[in-house]
């Protein structure tokens, strides 16, 4: 995939109904020049898989996205073993599956680690909700990226900073004395703004990092994909406003040495990108 190929991304993203936008192709095409694909019929673009290296931690697939009009044509099939065998040399490979997806997953030796939930919330309420959390700034990134990666497993520098860089009115920080407890932040999207990632000390914190950022979606749609380690969290969310939309099912293959610390993270940035 190449730059001049993202709006053909976008159409097929739209067809989906998925949320992404040209932002979100961007950063892929940036992270990995030259692992992201497209399956081309006729000159027409009519699939795409997306694939990020995480340091030497573990590598991730997304995107993978096939034009309704050219499904059950093994197109998404042949998607994934491109991906596979771009990543061979790594150690572990994640993904989050649909129910669906997970049965082709499981028959290339994936199996389960945990299962999230994507929860939606139609209209965010026009509400001010009380919150210690401040917003993120430039000079707090690199300690927000350093207590995120033990929790994520991971060092994901070039995500986050681009994600403070595109919506930093969506990013808020929640500290003790001078040590992060907490963080989150949001991104852009066709249809809703989704919120995430949420990496905090404890179910308090999180719902702090969340009130914080429905107080910058005020009557807008807003998602959040959710681990379901809490269910007090589940709970709570639903208690807010929020309903389950559907489920992901978090699958791996190979050793997932670094699996972080997955109690701590109460959203994900997106099924995409983990």
């Amino acid at each position: 995939m190449a730059p001049a190929d993202i709006p053909e991304g976008l159409k097929l993203c739209r067809k989906a109904k998925w949320n992404q936008m040209e932002a979100d192709w961007q950063i892929f095409l940036q992270n990995s020049p030259g692992a992201c694909m497209v399956a081309i019929f006729e000159d027409q673009i009519v699939g795409t898989v997306t694939t990020i290296t995480y340091e030497h931690s573990f590598s991730w697939i997304g995107m993978v996205l096939v034009d309704p009009d050219f499904r059950r044509k093994g197109i998404g099939q042949q998607l994934l073993q491109e991906a596979l065998q771009l990543l061979h040399s790594e150690e572990t490979l994640k993904l989050d599956a649909t129910p669906q997806g997970r049965e082709v997953y499981l028959k290339l030796n994936f199996v389960d680690e945990y299962t999230l939930s994507r929860m939606n919330m139609l209209h965010a309420e026009e509400i001010f909700h009380p919150t210690i959390a401040r917003a993120i700034r430039k000079e707090d990134l690199s300690g927000v990226i350093e207590f995120d990666s033990k929790i994520f497993g991971a060092n994901r520098e070039s995500l986050l900073n681009w994600m403070w860089e595109k919506a930093p009115g969506f990013a808020f920080l929640i500290e003790e004395g001078n040590e992060i407890k907490g963080y989150s932040m949001g991104r852009y999207g066709h249809d809703f703004m989704h919120i995430g990632p949420i990496i905090a000390a404890n179910i308090s914190i999180a719902k702090d990092l969340v009130n914080a950022a429905l107080n910058k979606c005020a009557g807008s749609p807003v998602i959040l994909d959710v681990l379901h380690f809490e269910p007090e969290w589940i709970a709570w969310l639903n208690g807010i406003g929020f309903t389950e939309q559907r489920n992901f099912i978090r699958m791996f293959r190979g050793t997932n040495r670094f699996k972080g610390v997955p109690g701590n993270q109460f959203a994900i940035i997106g099924p995409e990108f983990g």
